[in-house]
């Protein structure tokens, strides 16, 4: 074959990964029951209390029902499925509240159950009613379901280890849409070439640039652009059904490849073969709040249990708050100055602290937003003033070593009398897989974030029927379905 048309190794290995690669990790299958779950959960949650999110979700034309349509969970939407994509990726990610995987950049792994669902319920839908059939499609069982998750969390999670999309100044949402474009082509039953082609696209498309994510320029499209890159890859892999070429060297063309615009120049590092190991490693946000701050809430919430049995007051006695924290939590979320809506402040550590401190409870998502009397609050401008924050290097390297992968935190309440209250240390918070609590507090946020419009008895099915390998998609996607909720935000 000539040099110039062979495909970029880097394609081949995910393509290889994704048509061959047998999952035989019980763990691996054991933990994507409960990723589905979570996920599902979040989406839930969205719908039923972001008017944001609601104003967002539907089909583009109002009013329009697409036959045999993917049904979008918590809605009484049939959606084709790129806008559906598009939807439960929004649903999923708006409220900062799915599962994340962190290394020398960050994401959250079940942004890719957008496309997988989606694509998978119109094609069960299709095949029911005879109008879509597709030789090579694998059946369209939960177990197919759980399988495109798995290799998904894994492509996406094995790039994070060691690229760090955000000092390009790029988003790491591309790894949404390369994950979910590899496992979508194989669900629509593309073939190996095509599956390459689908995923050369993926590059030639390039990645957002982070400013949504940045300073003043932080905006709630952050919470919708892993939807969005959920939905390209939908129609970036319908683009290749219908027959349009790939670009074969993408990434490494000199000149004008990926690598020589967007890379510096550089290659890809993957340290790791695909297997099992993202999903193995998943860290389940079981509250809502970045998943960086989660271990330093539960120090502060301590630290308050101090202040209280000292008959404190955290307006009044503390003089200073130290934090130390791992390097990828500084870059995120550490913030001083002027927050400017609820995207900022989900974001800052010293908000969330200061808010917990202040409520002694945990964050909820109505905290952040403009109307919630904490956004205005003097005491919480106080007291982020008094948050000093420290990165620290042992820190940094647990949570980069990809056997250990904390999310250490520790947190130092320094009083006005001069009063030392001695550092609580957070290693692993719980959501960590490591958290012996873990699972049980996932089950319980699945149950409350379901709660508004679900019985107990139709979650109790939702449960029974998510660990049947053998169901068809579409009956756990019509459990799902409801009428239109109005959200209280």
């Amino acid at each position: 074959m000539d040099p110039e048309n062979q495909w970029d190794q880097i394609l081949v290995k995910i393509k290889d990964y994704v048509f061959y690669h047998e999952i035989t990790s019980e763990k691996a299958w054991s933990l994507i029951r409960v990723a589905f779950l979570d996920a599902v959960g979040c989406a839930i949650e969205s719908v039923t209390k972001s008017k944001d999110c609601h104003h967002l979700i539907g089909p583009v034309v109002p009013r329009s029902v697409t036959p045999d349509g993917f049904k979008l969970p918590g809605t009484s939407y049939q959606l084709d499925p790129v806008k559906g994509a598009f939807d439960l990726g929004l649903m999923i990610r708006y409220l900062d509240h799915n599962d994340a995987l962190g290394g020398a950049d960050w994401g959250h792994p079940s942004d890719n159950l957008a496309a997988i669902l989606a694509v998978m319920d119109w094609l069960a839908r299709g095949a029911q009613s005879g109008t879509r059939q597709a030789p090579n499609m694998p059946p369209l069982t939960m177990r197919t379901l759980y399988t495109a998750m798995i290799k998904a969390y894994e492509i996406q999670g094995c790039f994070l280890i060691k690229n760090a999309f955000h000092k390009k100044g790029l988003d790491h949402v591309i790894l949404v849409k390369l994950a979910s474009t590899a496992v979508v082509s194989w669900l629509l039953g593309l073939s190996e070439e095509q599956t390459l082609a689908a995923l050369s696209h993926v590059w030639m498309d390039g990645a957002a640039l982070r400013v949504y994510r940045s300073g003043s320029n932080t905006i709630s499209r952050k919470g919708w652009a892993a939807a969005d890159a959920s939905m390209r890859a939908v129609f970036l892999t319908l683009l290749v059904q219908s027959g349009q070429a790939g670009a074969p060297r993408a990434l490494t063309m000199p000149g004008w490849g990926f690598y020589a615009r967007s890379w510096d120049g550089q290659i890809f590092d993957l340290p790791r073969d695909f297997g099992t190991w993202a999903i193995e490693n998943i860290f389940f946000k079981v509250i809502p709040v970045e998943g960086h701050s989660i271990s330093a809430i539960e120090a502060t919430l301590v630290q308050r249990h101090r202040l209280l049995e000292l008959e404190r007051d955290p307006r009044q006695s503390i003089e200073q708050i130290r934090v130390r924290i791992n390097a990828a939590a500084y870059f995120l979320i550490n913030k001083t100055g002027l927050l400017r809506n609820p995207a900022d402040r989900d974001h800052c550590l010293q908000y969330v602290l200061a808010l917990t401190l202040l409520k002694g409870a945990i964050p909820q998502p109505e905290d952040y937003s403009d109307s919630s009397p904490w956004a205005s609050s003097p005491d919480i401008h106080e007291l982020r003033s008094k948050i000093e924050v420290i990165e620290d290097e042992d820190f940094s390297r647990d949570y980069q070593d990809p056997e250990k992968r904390s999310i250490a935190s520790a947190v130092t309440l320094i009083l006005a009398d001069g009063l030392v209250l001695d550092e609580v240390v957070v290693e692993y918070a719980v959501g960590h897989v490591k958290h012996p609590k873990t699972l049980s507090e996932v089950y319980r946020k699945f149950q409350h974030n379901l709660s508004p419009c679900f019985t107990s008895m139709e979650i109790h099915h939702i449960r029974q029927l998510v660990e049947d390998d053998s169901q068809c998609v579409s009956d756990i996607v019509d459990l799902l379905s409801r009428p239109m909720y109005q959200p209280r935000l």
